[in-house]
């Protein structure tokens, strides 16, 4: 039905109303509600929460907070636990003279004093520690880059090397000791046997040193010990970054006449000073901490000949009953071990070169 207005217009209006009726489509308040239950959440009008929403939803929230502190709570507990606690424990146990029996006794640093001047071992002891270390640490830098150099030319046979010269690494530094008491002995071991044979044929009349009760010899042969069971960790360390330098370096020495040490010297050295660096800090470390070795070859003889600081430190706290000494004892050795690393890291930037400073 059509309704004409003034001068004839229809009413379009009201016919559009009429055909939405038909289509059961709402036009009035209930048109109104379907929308606004229709629109989105951030439009519609604030509701009441329910609280035990509430109380769910802050529980998410602190729990997103603070989940990565729960899943490092049992590292960070084994930490202060076995750790930090140990090392303040035994700063404050140097001040106490205490030998597990009876009640501790406070000295401040009388302990430190009588080590560093009155202590007639102690001295004998660091000297031993800066020895093993000093004729250790060069040898062992040579010795794993030489074996790494020739290890890294790509020859047939190379992963056989590799396995072997790796196997003392693995292999239990007790058993090595024991062995290597045997190759050592004065009487009948196989090194003296070889050195007279070996006189015996060009008609020379060696005598062997008896390496193990000898104050002069047992140290390398503690040294030497040392040597073959590190040697290939090390190695395989150099290994690594000689394969990390880029090709490109040598073929363009090549080009320009380079020869083998101009390549070796201009090159790989600088190339693997990094690996050097962390060589030496990691083998110094290593050095100052040596004990195995002395104490299941000689046991610290003869005469203190192969007592080191770290074999010093048991003998005062598990022979001698002398805790508050043997921890003064230890953190000593951390000044010695903490002021060569700093004097290292001092020094890196003299003839550590990386990659990134040369970009």
């Amino acid at each position: 039905m059509e309704h004409e207005g003034p001068k004839g217009v229809k009413d379009t209006k009201h016919e559009t109303r009429e055909v939405r009726g038909r289509e059961g489509i709402s036009t009035g308040p209930s048109r109104l509600r379907a929308s606004r239950a229709s629109a989105p959440s951030a439009l519609r009008d604030p509701e009441p929460r329910n609280p035990a929403y509430e109380r769910r939803l802050r529980w998410y929230r602190w729990q997103r907070r603070y989940e990565g502190y729960f899943f490092l709570a049992p590292n960070i507990t084994g930490f202060l636990l076995f750790t930090a606690f140990p090392v303040i424990a035994s700063l404050a146990l140097s001040m106490f003279r205490w030998d597990l029996l009876t009640p501790p006794v406070y000295v401040g640093a009388a302990q430190f004093r009588e080590l560093l001047f009155t202590d007639p071992q102690f001295a004998r002891v660091a000297l031993n520690t800066f020895y093993f270390t000093f004729g250790t640490v060069p040898l062992r830098v040579i010795l794993s880059l030489a074996l790494a150099l020739a290890l890294n030319q790509g020859l047939r046979g190379t992963t056989a090397y590799r396995v072997v010269y790796f196997m003392p690494v693995v292999t239990s530094l007790v058993a090595a000791a024991l062995v290597f008491q045997w190759i050592f002995n004065g009487n009948f071991g196989i090194l003296n046997t070889f050195l007279r044979n070996l006189g015996d044929l060009f008609g020379l009349r060696i005598s062997p040193p008896d390496w193990l009760n000898s104050t002069r010899w047992s140290m390398p042969a503690v040294m030497i010990l040392n040597l073959w069971k590190n040697v290939g960790f090390t190695m395989v360390i150099y290994l690594a970054g000689l394969q990390a330098v880029p090709q490109e370096l040598y073929e363009a020495a090549e080009v320009d006449g380079g020869g083998a040490w101009a390549k070796f010297r201009h090159i790989t050295l600088p190339m693997v000073s990094p690996t050097t660096f962390f060589v030496v800090i990691m083998s110094l470390i290593w050095a100052f901490q040596v004990f195995e070795e002395a104490y299941i070859m000689t046991k610290g003889g003869p005469a203190f000949a192969t007592t080191t600081l770290v074999y010093y430190i048991y003998l005062n706290a598990f022979r001698w009953s002398r805790m508050g000494k043997a921890a003064a004892l230890a953190w000593l050795l951390f000044a010695v071990i903490f002021i060569f690393t700093f004097f290292q890291v001092r020094m890196q930037r003299r003839w550590v070169h990386y990659e990134a400073e040369r970009e």
